[in-house]
């Protein structure tokens, strides 16, 4: 009988999303996964929580992007280098909706996704329709995510 490996996250407190391959042939509920955690294009990143909840919809999507434990030193150069300033409303003309499309960091509103360049020397040496584990670019990849989206900043 094979065992699972465990290919979900450690003790991180945030992971990092890149989507990796297009919009054709997607399914319906793929597609709408990736709009909940604002993977809208190609080479699109988010922060996320690392909750059950978000880890489900990454394995979801698993087959258009690539995701990992992203630390706080590049999280930062993210924010520096291709944080976008929100300006949009925070709440409806009544007050009483609240949206919740930025994050506040150093008392600036942030849009909760960064658009970023490709990578450079590429995802990996399969591209982009094999998993990470066998050499391409796709699924789980650790603390390694952290060396992608310095290549794509």
């Amino acid at each position: 009988m094979k065992e699972k490996t465990n290919k979900g996250p450690k003790n991180a407190n945030q992971l990092a999303a890149v989507r990796v391959r297009g919009l054709t042939g997607i399914k319906t509920k793929i597609k709408d996964t990736m709009n909940i955690l604002r993977l809208y294009k190609n080479n699109y990143c988010c922060i996320l929580p690392n909750t059950p909840i978000y880890v489900g919809m990454l394995m979801k999507a698993k087959d258009y992007i690539t995701w990992g434990e992203i630390d706080d030193e590049t999280f930062k150069m993210l924010v520096e280098k291709r944080g976008e300033e929100f300006s949009g409303r925070e709440t409806d003309s009544k007050g009483k909706i609240k949206y919740n499309d930025f994050v506040v960091i150093n008392n600036k509103k942030i849009k909760k996704y960064f658009r970023l360049n490709a990578p450079r020397k590429g995802f990996g040496r399969k591209g982009i329709k094999n998993p990470f584990t066998s050499g391409g670019a796709l699924g789980y990849r650790g603390e390694k995510i952290n060396d992608l989206i310095k290549r794509m900043v």
